[in-house]
C-alpha cells in the first residue's frame, strides 16, 4: 500500500508540474512561418538526368555486349 501511495503522489507531483509549467510555456508560442524551399526543382531535374544517362549508359553495353557474343 505504501508503494502505490508513493506512485500516486509522484504521478500527482509530475502532473501538476505539466499543467502548470509546461503547458501554458506551449500554448504561447506562437507558429512560425514556413520555411522557404531549399530547391527550386532544378536538382531534382539534374538528378533525373543522371539516372536516366545511366540507364541509357547500361543498355548501351548491354546492347553492344551482345552484339560481340553474336558476331563469332
Amino acid at each position: 500500500m505504501a508503494v502505490s501511495r508513493i506512485s500516486s503522489g509522484v504521478v500527482a507531483v509530475v502532473a501538476v508540474f505539466f499543467a502548470v509549467l509546461v503547458l501554458p510555456a506551449v500554448q504561447a508560442q506562437s507558429l512560425a512561418p514556413a520555411p522557404a524551399p531549399t530547391s527550386d526543382g532544378t536538382s531534382i531535374d539534374q538528378g533525373i538526368a543522371y539516372v536516366l544517362m545511366l540507364v541509357a549508359l547500361a543498355l548501351t553495353y548491354l546492347i553492344h555486349a551482345a552484339d560481340l557474343i553474336y558476331s563469332f
